[in-house]
């Protein structure tokens, strides 16, 4: 056991679920770190953010949720038979949560090492609104450039479980054709919000910036809409040494 990642786990989950954020509420949202090269942590469904200690998380093997993402579909049951099978310890009471395989799917990819999963008010005030590709087809300030990057992913709402991890790995794979690098933020519609991280700072980083900018793209609408900055703004800003000096200091790079 790594106490050291399963510690930044806690304290992340905890500060995510704070109240006083908005991101969730009761049982809402998951999170889940690397624990090794063959194993990662993941919140225990039905868990709470707010009061999550180390007894909320189940270490699962990546192998297995491979074997799910390239396997057969599966119902109900045979997901949670799945999920089952995945832990380390099979005799650990607790189940891992149902988004199990798309916090998978992150934390196989390169320097990502933390995913924090919520449903923030602000972000789910678009994500559940018709206008929910317009409303995200673009970027509005730098510091939501330097924090979230040049664009999020945006997934067309899929059933939660497996078919929402196979929708994101396509997406995740489209998204570093097009940009030739990783993403930060995914929405996701009619659900909410994933960060991906390189540190569990760098998830509560990006997610505090992703439902600021959430919340200043809402009120552009009472005056006429977002003015996105153009495409070659946001590329001068992802791509300037200061600001990537800053990204450091910030704790995002």
């Amino acid at each position: 056991m790594n106490d050291k990642i399963l510690n930044q786990l806690i304290a992340m989950s905890n500060q995510l679920g704070d109240p006083i954020n908005d991101y969730v509420i009761l049982g809402e949202g998951n999170t889940s770190a690397q624990a090794d090269d063959n194993t990662f942590w993941v919140k225990a469904s039905g868990t709470e953010l707010r009061t999550v200690d180390a007894n909320g998380f189940v270490q699962v093997r990546f192998d297995r949720v491979r074997e799910m993402l390239d396997g057969p579909d599966l119902d109900d049951a045979g997901i949670r038979q799945a999920l089952i099978d995945a832990k380390v310890d099979p005799a650990f009471p607790k189940h891992p949560s149902v988004e199990t395989a798309v916090h998978g799917v992150c934390l196989m990819l390169d320097d990502v090492n933390f995913v924090g999963h919520t449903h923030p008010a602000a972000i789910n005030m678009i994500t559940c609104s018709v206008g929910f590709e317009n409303a995200f087809a673009g970027r509005l300030f730098p510091d939501e450039v330097v924090l979230c990057g040049p664009a999020p992913v945006l997934i067309p709402y899929v059933d939660p479980g497996l078919p929402l991890a196979r929708a994101i790995r396509d997406g995740i794979n489209r998204y570093i054709d097009e940009y030739g690098e990783l993403p930060k933020v995914m929405h996701l519609q009619n659900h909410g919000l994933f960060v991906l991280g390189k540190t569990a700072q760098q998830v509560l980083n990006t997610t505090a910036m992703m439902v600021k900018a959430a919340r200043i793209l809402v009120g552009t609408y009472a005056l006429g809409g977002p003015n996105f900055m153009t495409a070659q703004a946001v590329s001068r800003i992802h791509t300037r040494p200061d600001e990537h000096y800053r990204q450091r200091v910030i704790g995002v790079r």
